[in-house]
């Protein structure tokens, strides 16, 4: 279905701001179950903000939408990206799957209300010369730590806030690193990342939360850490496209495709596979090379 088509929008839809203080019903034990699986953090959140937007601007408990009311409020939001959309559909199915297999209804409107196409999302990696203006500028320890775990291991910033000494083990050259749904993995350590990490504290966080020094900080505060660094160097991007430089640059210097997945804890190759998207440069050098006429006598005056 057209999700933002012009011809399928509807009277805007009322933002009822007195939903607020209305509970939405079956919400806390839905997020029961997501921390109970081992759901990220951000993922749960993510979720009940969407469930309670969509509760706000309808008035209908989302636990009894119908397929009608669903597709409404999609139609109604035509500046939203393809990608909210797919991400916002994902959501609202894994809700109503969850409400069906623990009987609080029978049905799941989403099998009606249809599953946008997901854009393909093409890398946007940093380049070489911004990584190297990251990395040579003056700024904290803590903060070049920071942009080397990202840009040499290729981590997330969730999992760079998680750093502890104890993850690094310099004799055996690895770094344990906890990923998206907690599950744990091992890497290869970078040198440069194993000489710097005799700079970082003897035990404990990297990072630890300056309130709250037992715990570490939040991904989001690497992210802004990272991101303020970026525009005092004037390189435009963010912290994410390190990760993708990392998987670029890896696939660029020859790694199969089957070792950047395992490097970047990809359950699927495929989802890997967007970063091996050629540079123009070498597109252009590959054509220039096809010249079948050495083989092959030229045809002159061909019709």
């Amino acid at each position: 279905m057209g999700y933002n088509n012009p011809a399928t929008r509807h009277p805007r839809l009322r933002d009822v701001s007195d939903s607020n203080a209305m509970p939405i019903t079956h919400l806390d034990e839905y997020e029961l179950w997501q921390a109970a699986r081992r759901l990220a953090h951000n993922t749960i959140s993510e979720r009940r903000r969407v469930l309670t937007q969509f509760f706000r601007e309808t008035s209908v408990q989302p636990a009894h939408a119908d397929p009608l009311i669903i597709t409404r409020w999609i139609a109604e939001h035509d500046t939203w990206a393809d990608s909210t959309i797919a991400n916002y559909v994902g959501y609202l199915n894994a809700w109503f799957k969850w409400l069906q297999a623990h009987d609080h209804r029978a049905d799941n409107p989403m099998v009606k209300v249809g599953t946008p196409k997901a854009p393909t999302r093409l890398p946007r990696p940093l380049s070489g010369r911004d990584v190297q203006k990251l990395l040579s500028a003056p700024t904290r320890m803590s903060t070049h730590a920071m942009i080397l775990l990202a840009a040499l291991q290729g981590l997330r910033v969730h999992e760079i806030a998680k750093i502890r000494t104890e993850d690094i083990d310099l004799d055996r050259q690895t770094l344990r690193v906890k990923g998206k749904g907690k599950k744990p993995a091992e890497l290869p350590l970078h040198p440069i990342v194993g000489e710097w990490s005799r700079r970082m504290p003897d035990r404990g966080w990297w990072f630890p939360s300056r309130h709250y020094p037992s715990e570490h900080v939040q991904a989001k505060s690497v992210s802004r850490t990272i991101s303020d660094q970026m525009r005092r160097t004037g390189v435009t991007g963010t912290p994410h496209q390190l990760r993708h430089f990392f998987a670029t640059q890896l696939l660029a210097d020859g790694a199969d495709i089957y070792t950047v997945r395992d490097l970047l804890r990809h359950q699927n190759v495929a989802t890997t596979a967007i970063y091996a998207q050629l540079p123009d440069e070498v597109r252009r050098d590959a054509i220039d090379r096809l010249d079948p006429w050495q083989s092959v006598p030229r045809l002159h005056g061909a019709a």
